[in-house]
């Protein structure tokens, strides 16, 4: 099959089943992962989809979000090193606003026994992690939990945020740009990021590579209003540039 023909079966499949992902697509066309990247990537340039963590979605459906389970196993390398180089930003016996996301999970799983922190966060898989540490002083925010993402959401976090004031937000996203800012893909989920980002002095954004550039239906803040992003060693020298110039600084993990 020619490139073209497999691309135009692919956007027919992106289209019957609301998203394709790279891995079920290099089997089904016995091609390798590579190739189908490629593919999805002319399809992006064309307007005929959108690029997500790990596949691909008919263009216009901002609104679509992965799994846990499916998130958990993309760029798993690239979020370990993230959660990893995030440690150093960790204040000293002070406060930390740990938000949902796969990355920022991982970085709850990291800290050291001897941490002595105050951590706050709405995402029940973080909280999961540090119920049992023994130097860690743990709120779990409360409201109605997302079952997509285990992440508790609605006026009741909104108020509970609004009472707080950390030394250090860790955020996560689904996508960021210079001009689509942070986003994802549902508007409680961005409301609860919102808050919690303005809850802190300081704000880190835990994002891998592959989320650069990527647009969802909710935004819920500027790349300016961010102090450092954490990503990995697959962004771009001028992407990275391009980020500084706007604000924050760039840590490729």
């Amino acid at each position: 099959m020619y490139a073209p023909e497999r691309q135009q079966e692919i956007l027919r499949l992106a289209r019957e089943r609301g998203s394709v992902d790279v891995l079920s697509l290099a089997e089904e066309f016995g091609v390798t992962a590579e190739t189908v990247r490629r593919d999805l990537k002319a399809l992006d340039r064309a307007g005929l989809v959108r690029r997500v963590h790990g596949g691909a979605i008919p263009a216009g459906r901002l609104d679509f979000e992965p799994g846990l389970a499916e998130r958990e196993t993309t760029a798993a390398a690239e979020k370990d090193a993230i959660a990893r180089a995030a440690l150093a930003e960790l204040p000293p016996d002070g406060s930390v606003i740990i938000d949902a996301g796969t990355t920022a999970a991982r970085l709850a799983a990291l800290l050291p026994p001897d941490s002595t922190l105050t951590v706050v966060t709405h995402a029940l898989p973080v909280a999961a992690r540090l119920a049992n540490h023994p130097g860690i002083a743990l709120h779990l925010i409360g409201g109605r939990v997302r079952h997509r993402t285990r992440a508790a959401v609605d006026s009741w976090a909104l108020r509970a945020y609004g009472e707080i004031h950390a030394d250090v937000a860790f955020l996560a996203t689904n996508g960021f740009s210079l001009d689509g800012g942070l986003t994802t893909p549902d508007l409680a989920e961005a409301a609860v990021k919102r808050a919690a980002a303005g809850a802190a002095r300081r704000v880190v954004l835990l994002a891998d590579s592959g989320k650069y550039g990527q647009r969802y239906f909710a935004r819920f803040g500027d790349l300016s209003a961010v102090d450092l992003v954490i990503t990995d060693t697959g962004l771009a020298d001028d992407a990275a540039r391009a980020i500084e110039a706007v604000g924050p600084a760039v840590v490729r993990a």
